[in-house]
């Protein structure tokens, strides 16, 4: 039942109330909620209202539903370690363990304009030419996990294998660093929160509601020119990026130093 005494909507009342009730068990992951009618007559309220909270806990990750089969508790979270140093590995070799559990599917290959974020990353105007591979990663459970895209300047991939619509057998910037010649330096990852495109959203196999993480990352050579800029997007609720670093040791006070603010 809602308190219908406290400034909580109802619907976000009995959101609280049903996660409450997954942690603490009452459905594992992979079991079924009961339906909308009837959690309305549990909590005494209108069918729409559960429907809006079945709608927010979706959208948070918690649940998902499965066309005329009802409404689910979803598993774990899907975790990666996909930002820089993730890509490439702890060495410069193929991060085996990723590969393992997750299957890289080449969705086409070619030319197109370049979107806003990658002509900029560039330096190029919007729409320049470029050539693209476009990739959907899958989850051991055969669900859609993160929709990506490599870019090259043409100039550096046009007739070679990167314009081929054919896999490797190697990480992607390997291949990219033999046929252009370059080796891979640096990196930057530009990490945003945004809606998904209608594409991403069919794609993903979320609804256009579910926000998303979207991964915007630049590699560079010795020169600092661009090789590549991959864009990676994910169903922001099922997943959580992860980054492990060193922390620097404190550095030992010189007799001039002056104090300064402790910020915390």
């Amino acid at each position: 039942m809602t308190n219908p005494g406290t400034a909580e909507h109802p619907h976000r009342q009995i959101a609280a109330h049903l996660r409450q009730r997954i942690r603490h068990g009452e459905w594992g992951p992979g079991e079924r909620l009961p339906a909308i009618p009837t959690l309305a007559v549990s909590y005494g309220v209108a069918k729409q209202t559960v429907q809006r909270t079945i709608d927010q806990l979706r959208v948070e990750g918690l649940l998902i539903t499965k066309p005329g089969s009802g409404t689910f508790v979803r598993g774990t979270k899907r975790r990666f370690n996909r930002l820089a140093r993730g890509r490439y590995g702890a060495q410069r070799g193929y991060h085996a363990d990723l590969a393992a559990r997750y299957r890289q599917r080449l969705l086409s290959v070619g030319r197109e304009g370049a979107p806003p974020e990658v002509a900029d990353a560039f330096g190029v105007a919007d729409g320049t030419e470029l050539i693209v591979r476009r990739h959907l990663v899958v989850a051991p459970e055969e669900h859609p996990a993160e929709v990506g895209a490599s870019w090259f300047r043409t100039a550096d991939a046009a007739g070679t294998s990167l314009e081929r619509a054919e896999p490797f057998g190697r990480p992607l910037y390997q291949e990219a660093e033999e046929v252009i010649g370059r080796a891979y330096t640096r990196a930057a990852d530009h990490l945003s929160a945004r809606l998904p495109t209608r594409q991403e959203a069919e794609l993903l196999r979320i609804r256009p509601d579910t926000p998303v993480l979207h991964l915007l990352h630049v590699a560079f050579d010795a020169d600092h020119r661009p090789l590549e800029v991959a864009q990676a997007t994910w169903p922001g609720p099922m997943t959580t990026l992860t980054e492990e670093y060193a922390v620097p040791a404190a550095r030992p006070a010189l007799p001039d130093d002056e104090p300064g603010l402790a910020l915390g």
